[in-house]
Order: C-alpha cells, then sequence, then structure tokens
C-alpha cells in the first residue's frame, strides 16, 4: 500500500483544454501525463469520482479497505473518502470526475429529477452486469465526446449535467434491482438511508443511537432493526465506524494534532479518543499516522 499522500485535483487534469465543471478521461490517458508515483498516491478527494473499469483487474484502496476491481466494476468516491489506484499497470476505465454543486441539489430537483438523491443510493461499488455495464460504458463515452463540442460553453455545461443526471440515475435503478425492489423500498431501508445521511452531517457531535432516533422520530429499537435490515449491522455500529473512518482520513491527510483531532470529533478527552481509535482499529492513533506518512 502506498504511504504518499495527495489530492487528485492537484493533477490538474483538463484534457479539453476548457474550463469544465466535469471531466470525462481513461484512466491510460491520466497514466501517460503523470508519474508512477502520483498515480499510486494516497488520496483525499475533495470532489466526486466515477471509476468504471473496462479491462483487465486491479485491487484499488477505498477507505483503507482493498476492493476488486475487474471489468464491469464501478466505483463511486465521494468528497473526503481516501483512495489508491492500486496499480498503473494491467487495467483501464473511464473516469468521470464532478464537484457536488455541479449537481441540482434536493431543493432545485423537480418531482422527475433527483440526481442528489439517486447519489446516496449508490454503494461505492458496483458490479455490473453486462448488458448494464454495455449502457453505462455508452453513456460515459457520450459524455467525452459532448464534453468536446464546440458548442458555446454554457450549452455544453448544460448537456453534461443532464448527461451526468442521467447517468447517476441509471446506475442508482441498476442497484435497486440488484438489491431487489421490495427491498430498496421497504420501510427499514428508506429508514436506514435517512440514518445514514444524518450520521454524515452530525457524527462528531452525535455519539449515541437515541440522538438519531429523535432526530427521526422512532424508537432506538425501530432505528437498530432497520440498520441490521439494510446492512446486517446494528446503528451503533454504523456510527461508531464513521467515526472511526474519520479519525483515520485526519490522522493520514492533515498535520492536526491528535488532541484537536479528539476535540473535533467530538471526545472530551484525547485519552478517551486513543482508546476509542485502538479498540476500532487495533492502532494507536501515533502508530497509525506514522504507517502511512513515513
Amino acid at each position: 500500500m502506498t504511504k504518499s499522500r495527495a489530492k487528485l485535483d492537484q493533477l490538474n487534469y483538463r484534457p479539453s483544454g476548457r474550463d469544465l465543471d466535469v471531466e470525462i478521461f481513461h484512466f491510460s490517458d491520466l497514466r501517460r501525463r503523470v508519474t508512477s508515483e502520483q498515480i499510486l498516491a494516497l488520496y483525499h478527494y475533495s470532489f466526486h469520482t466515477l471509476i468504471c473499469v473496462t479491462e483487465g483487474a486491479v485491487t484499488q484502496i477505498v477507505d483503507f479497505q482493498p476492493v476488486n476491481c475487474a471489468a464491469g466494476s464501478l466505483l463511486v468516491l465521494r468528497p473526503g473518502q481516501v483512495h489508491s489506484f492500486g496499480s498503473d499497470k494491467g487495467w483501464d476505465g473511464w473516469m468521470v470526475l464532478f464537484r457536488a454543486e455541479f449537481l441540482p441539489s434536493e431543493t432545485q430537483t423537480t418531482a422527475d429529477l433527483l440526481p442528489v438523491l439517486g447519489l446516496d443510493r449508490l454503494p461505492d461499488h458496483l458490479s455490473l452486469f453486462t448488458a448494464d455495464f454495455g449502457a453505462v460504458n455508452e453513456a460515459i463515452a457520450r459524455m467525452q465526446q459532448d464534453a468536446g463540442s464546440p458548442a458555446p460553453p454554457k450549452d455544453v455545461h448544460a448537456l453534461l449535467r443532464y448527461e451526468l443526471c442521467a447517468l447517476l440515475l441509471r446506475l442508482a435503478i441498476l442497484q435497486d434491482q440488484h438489491m431487489g425492489i421490495d427491498i430498496a423500498q421497504s420501510p427499514g431501508v428508506q429508514r436506514y438511508a435517512r440514518f445514514r445521511r444524518l450520521v454524515e452531517q452530525n457524527y462528531a457531535g452525535w455519539h449515541q443511537v437515541s440522538a438519531y432516533a429523535a432526530a427521526l422520530g422512532c424508537t432506538e429499537k425501530s432505528l437498530t432493526r432497520a440498520a441490521l435490515e439494510a446492512t446486517g449491522q446494528s446503528a451503533k455500529n454504523a456510527i461508531t465506524a464513521r467515526i472511526a473512518l474519520e479519525a483515520k482520513r485526519l490522522l493520514v491527510h492533515t498535520d492536526r494534532p491528535i488532541y484537536l483531532i479528539a476535540e473535533g470529533l467530538g471526545f472530551a478527552e484525547a485519552t478517551n479518543f486513543a482508546k476509542f481509535f485502538s479498540r476500532e482499529t487495533g492502532f494507536t492513533p501515533i502508530k497509525f499516522r506514522k504507517q502511512y506518512k513515513n
């Protein structure tokens, strides 16, 4: 695993020479323009990235966990996540980079256009069947072609925005089909989705299931049942895992003192944070940081 640190937006990839709010290119194009060291760095994203593997196989790293990717694999990487390509050889695929503001927000969407909610429904890793992979590959290829259109930038932006919304909605539909429509639309899974959004917004301050249950207007038992139905893990485990993940990200991609990381994650004492981190990861905060920074 690489111990380097970087941000992908520092690579300044602009293959079209135009300032667009979305970039579409092949991984092999990126590989030809940067060094192997840059490719193999451990990245901390400030934007959304879709990686659709079109040929070969590679084990990539998402939030410090290995993900085996073959042709038809699609990674959905979100702002704040940590990622490594794993290898710069033996595979190729599409990369689609866009910032959250490029998508319509919930307050901007119509009843028929819900890309933000569709993005929330996607897991980090999808495995597409042959027919679905063909449709997704074709959609991304069309976006790349349209990005180079000589049309006025305003029109190109609008076209790419609609195409990206359509792509994300297609992926959300495929994910629902993979789960089973009845399961994907069940009250428990829907409640868990709302819970996960709340966790993303409040994990640093809300460490107890009771706070989320109160915000959702349900009991702790019903929220735990929803979490078990959706993931097989309890709501408490979901909260704990999210806090531990953010701690890992901050330890690796910032030089912030550990006591400030502890404070920012809602721990009254750095010693309590250290005990929590060691219990959840098997490493002390100092050892974990050294593993990636040395």
